[in-house]
């Protein structure tokens, strides 16, 4: 089956070309890095007002925060388990330990990185 057609609000068929110093590109390259996107997609985001988070955030600190966010949805699957019957006790006990020491390291990991 062959992929769905966009609709034309969404097909980006337009192009700008943008030349800039070395030293504004590797400004916006960084700004885009710290944000985790792409440098087209940062310009873009830039020059049509779509809000972008006021601070920077680290690489590392990106890391982390993907992280928590993966052990974060861990928690919300075990809590489905849970609410819905099906689950055997052992097994979630045995998951929630596994999380336990995710985020023992991840602690460790954010005292490590704060010091």
């Amino acid at each position: 089956m062959a992929r769905p057609k966009k609709n034309l609000e969404s097909l980006r068929a337009m192009q700008i070309n943008i030349r800039y110093s070395i030293y504004e590109y590797l400004v916006v390259s960084d700004n885009a890095n710290c944000l985790g996107i792409s440098v087209a997609d940062y310009i873009r985001r830039r020059t049509t007002g779509v809000v972008l988070p006021r601070k920077k955030v680290s690489t590392e600190d990106r890391r982390l925060f993907i992280e928590l966010s993966r052990v974060g949805n861990n928690i919300n699957q075990l809590t489905k388990k849970a609410h819905s019957g099906n689950h055997y006790p052992r097994q979630l006990q045995n998951e929630l330990k596994e999380l336990r020491k995710l985020l023992n390291a991840l602690t460790l990991k954010i005292i490590d990185h704060d010091s």
